[in-house]
């Protein structure tokens, strides 16, 4: 098995033994003995040290796992004591990501170097190729000076026999706005002013030292007081799920939850929403917008791409319609969306009409803490049939065929250009284009945080292969928005 599904499977059997430890007659005490009976006395020691070193680590998850930052840990709070003070928790902590210090390697510096395999060649492409003067030749081979050297990779690619390479540091490499460095101690910090909790550092890390702080334990005491809990649950979720999408309703209410709406209801809004705003704008003669339903992208648009603001649509997300009808229907209601990734943390936190966010990675090990067999539930169909198109929100390009599906203007006006994952080179032509005042490829433009769209988020379960085909088959099942437009219109 790979370091990254070791970390994840480690990740997931913390979240199983405290959903477990939560249902149990002994909470605090079962989740005091989490590390110990992960490794036991005389176990083998699979990763670290000692045993002593594993313990440690495996404490610093769980109490990530009950909804806290490790940042603020002291060391001597007890276990037993983080899980009491997570059931008189009112509210979930304002950042999402939190870096577990003792899990952290303290990766060397990122760094371009010359190896064994350098022939010290007549031609020296490489010296030609630097700018900035950072390579030299000490007689046997070339010498790359790390105090001049922008880690631009030119030498790398003039070299014939690739002899140079770049190391990286995993988790700084993935994030697109560097909010992620070491700090005097050597060991990752998050600079949450320049975060989008993108949650690129959580599936980087092969230590799997960022972590993201979760809230099922705050949602589970919710449950269990007898309040209304409803949960709205993605688009990409029908495609992670091992049954029948009409088999969903059933597998949450086993849980507990009171009711569940999809959040493609908020799709079918959305969509007609922004391709009214789309054709309002073209109209009035701008050079094209973007969409606005990815949390990472938004919080993008906020802290680093003041200048593209303007060009964002602005329409809400799915889930921010979707929140707003169960909240006019269930004004009492806890509300819980179920999420593919990280990001929509912030937009949960930011907004009044929803409560809490469950991953689907939490809701995964819920089912089997609970021993519940989702393929065997009854079956029901949700009450509201969502389009074909927001069922299929959660697929790259999907979005910007909503709004083509449900555009009203002139035939072949919308120009889709997809933009599939967020990364340094697509943030690079976001503020070109804003700079430039246009899009060279086309005018209407969707931005998609995970490359694949919502169904690769990172807190899915399933292949993207697997993923997709399901939500495709759902999708089919569902009337198209440019159907009932062109039958409104008869």
């Amino acid at each position: 098995m790979s370091e990254e599904l070791e970390t994840k499977r480690i990740k997931r059997e913390i979240l199983v033994r405290l959903i477990k430890a939560f249902i149990s007659d002994n909470y605090a005490e079962n989740v005091r003995l989490i590390p110990y009976e992960m490794r036991p006395k005389g176990c083998e020691v699979p990763f670290r040290c000692c045993v002593y070193k594993e313990r440690a680590i495996l404490r610093s998850r769980t109490i990530a796992g009950l909804g806290f930052a490790m940042e603020d840990d002291d060391e001597k709070t007890l276990l037993s004591d983080f899980a009491k003070k997570a059931l008189t928790r009112k509210h979930p902590e304002p950042e999402p990501l939190t870096v577990l210090q003792n899990a952290c390697k303290g990766c060397p510096s990122a760094k371009v170097f010359v190896t064994e395999l350098c022939q010290n060649c007549v031609a020296k492409p490489c010296m030609k190729a630097c700018r900035f003067g950072a390579i030299s030749n000490d007689g046997h081979r070339s010498v790359i000076d790390s105090e001049k050297c922008k880690k631009c990779g030119l030498c790398m690619a003039a070299c014939p026999y690739k002899a140079i390479v770049k190391t990286v540091v995993p988790c700084e490499e993935a994030c697109p706005v560097g909010a992620i460095a070491k700090g005097e101690d050597g060991l990752a910090h998050i600079d949450n002013d320049k975060c989008i909790s993108c949650g690129k550092c959580v599936s980087a890390c092969p230590f799997g030292a960022t972590h993201a702080k979760s809230q099922v334990i705050d949602i589970l005491k919710n449950i269990k007081e007898g309040k209304e809990v409803i949960a709205l649950i993605a688009p990409a979720l029908i495609g992670h799920m091992p049954c029948k999408p009409e088999q969903i309703q059933e597998a949450f209410r086993k849980i507990g939850f009171s009711a569940v709406y999809e959040v493609a209801q908020g799709a079918d809004i959305t969509a007609k929403t922004e391709a009214k705003d789309f054709q309002e704008r073209l109209e009035s003669g701008a050079p094209f917008m973007t969409t606005s339903c990815c949390a990472g992208y938004n919080e993008l648009v906020k802290k680093h791409l003041p200048e593209i603001k303007p060009f964002v649509s602005d329409a809400k997300t799915p889930l921010y319609y979707t929140a707003e009808i169960v909240k006019k229907e269930h004004p009492k209601a806890v509300t819980v969306f179920i999420s593919p990734c990280f990001a929509k943390r912030r937009e949960v936190l930011d907004n009044p009409n929803v409560n809490y966010l469950l991953n689907f990675e939490e809701l995964g090990a819920i089912f089997v803490a609970m021993g519940i067999e989702i393929d065997t539930c009854e079956e029901k169909e949700f009450d509201y049939k969502s389009s074909k198109e927001a069922r299929e929100f959660a697929l790259t390009g999907g979005v910007a065929r909503s709004v083509q599906a449900a555009w009203k203007g002139e035939e072949g006006a919308v120009k889709p250009v997809v933009i599939n994952g967020l990364d340094k080179a697509a943030i690079r032509n976001l503020k070109l284009w804003a700079k430039m005042g246009k899009c060279p490829d086309g005018n209407l433009v969707e931005v998609m945080c995970c490359p694949g769209g919502c169904i690769a988020g990172n807190a899915c379960l399933g292949s993207l292969k697997d993923a997709f085909k399901k939500i495709t088959d759902y999708g089919n099942k569902g009337q198209s928005l440019e159907t009932e437009r062109k039958e409104k219109n008869d």
